[in-house]
């Protein structure tokens, strides 16, 4: 399965992406994505070799794909389950390429995905964290119809700065009235 709009792409990812994605997401070991990306957390690098060692989590799974504009893989989105029994699940998006980010990419590949989630799964509501240092991301949250569901307030230690974590999410029966627009 694999779904387009405007040239942008989200599929699946195929062992032929492998190395661009470790390239992307393990090689450097202080890569610009990551200073938006959860940036408390440790980024580790890891080998190539180490990196295959997992990639049969990653190939052709429901829950983690690639992101591609035009054919060039840029990032990746996916989704967890914080507690499948309820149907509680989250997402996430990475655009590792700063050229791609605040043109508009991120959205629809989410956007994308919002739609290919609720397509494929009874869900009731989808959703992601992400922090108050990274206002993009909360502006996505916002264009897609998205409310701000939970700010727990100086929660992440960056750099001698506190920042709150952000809780955005959406209803099924929101997303349907927002895509009606």
């Amino acid at each position: 399965m694999t779904y387009t709009n405007k040239g942008i792409t989200i599929r699946p990812i195929k062992e032929q992406d492998l190395q661009r994605i470790w390239e992307l997401s393990f090689k450097d070991e202080n890569p610009e994505w990551k200073k938006w990306d959860a940036p408390y957390y440790e980024h580790q690098t890891m080998t190539y070799e180490k990196f295959l060692v997992g990639k049969d989590k990653i190939i052709a799974q429901d829950h983690y794909w690639c992101i591609e504009v035009n054919g060039e893989l840029i990032g990746t989105i996916s989704y967890y389950w914080e507690h499948k029994p309820s149907l509680w699940l989250e997402m996430g998006i990475v655009i590792y390429e700063p050229r791609y980010w605040s043109g508009g990419y991120g959205t629809k590949a989410l956007a994308m995905w919002m739609d290919h989630l609720f397509n494929e799964m009874p869900l009731v509501r989808v959703g992601y964290t992400t922090w108050s240092g990274n206002e993009r991301m909360i502006k996505v949250g916002e264009k897609l119809g998205m409310t701000q569901e939970a700010r727990l307030r100086k929660v992440r230690y960056w750099k001698g700065t506190y920042y709150d974590s952000i809780r955005m999410g959406i209803l099924r029966e929101e997303w349907e009235a927002y895509k009606a627009l």
